[in-house]
């Protein structure tokens, strides 16, 4: 018994990077498509210098200062007041059961939703300016509507969206301090959002200055590390493939 080797699982932390990079997607793919569409088809001048000033300065905020906030902010205001109400609308599903934790896979999915959406926000600005302007008089001449036209600009410039969106999850999946500080840190194959939980980079943030005993342990941390590179080559692979794939749909 005790000459056994110790056995790792990595399994709840794949779970948990997946959970929580699928959430932030969830959140700040329509929000950033709304930054977007607004800085690059309704706004101003004034307005759209305002936003993009401040689109910018989130995404140089560093990532200590968002777990921080998300710490001392946003655990105690989404503990008191929104998952209270999400567990009793959403109760008959078995992500919204459970005791609630103010450190979660909810508040670190809610904070890395705040971290890429700068990201994903400034590529679809671009991506959209990128529209040529002859186009945008073409689609006004026939008698479209601002919405209309803007649903159209969406339609031209899908490869780009995809690739903004995918560049987020290549970013949410990496995201390593901030997450660190407001998951909860918990090695659980969790069912309810409101539980904590672990990330593959998060665990090695948090265990690596422990890895010396046993050899073993660090060796599952270098496995760890390998799973996260191998995850981010196939986010990385897929991106290509789509982009790949809607370009020849557009080039017909």
């Amino acid at each position: 018994m005790g000459n056994e080797k110790p056995v790792f699982s990595a399994l709840p932390l794949i779970w948990g990077t997946l959970v929580t990079s699928t959430i932030a997607l969830l959140i700040s793919v329509p929000i950033s498509l709304g930054v977007a569409l607004a800085l690059s088809e309704f706004s101003g001048k004034r307005f759209n210098y305002v936003v993009s000033a401040l689109v910018e300065l989130l995404a140089a905020i560093p990532s200590v200062v968002y777990g921080l906030w998300g710490i001392f902010i946003l655990i105690p205001f989404l503990k008191s007041h929104v998952y209270p109400f999400l567990q009793q609308v959403f109760y008959f599903l078995p992500f919204f059961q459970g005791r609630i934790h103010g450190p979660s896979v909810m508040t670190g999915s809610i904070v890395l939703s705040i971290m890429i959406l700068p990201t994903i926000a400034a590529v679809m600005r671009d991506v959209f300016s990128s529209v040529p302007k002859s186009q945008r008089e073409a689609i006004i001449s026939l008698g479209a509507t601002r919405w209309e036209t803007a649903k159209l600009v969406i339609q031209y410039s899908k490869i780009g969206v995809i690739g903004a969106i995918m560049l987020g999850l290549g970013r949410a999946v990496g995201e390593t301090m901030a997450i660190t500080m407001v998951i909860g840190n918990s090695f659980n194959l969790f069912t309810s959002l409101f539980e904590p939980g672990y990330t593959l980079s998060s665990i090695i943030a948090n265990e690596f200055t422990e890895a010396s005993s046993p050899p073993e342990y660090l060796s599952a941390l270098m496995e760890i590390g390998l799973i996260l590179l191998i995850l981010a080559l196939v986010i990385n692979s897929i991106a290509q493939v789509v982009v790949r794939y809607y370009s020849k749909r557009v080039s017909r």
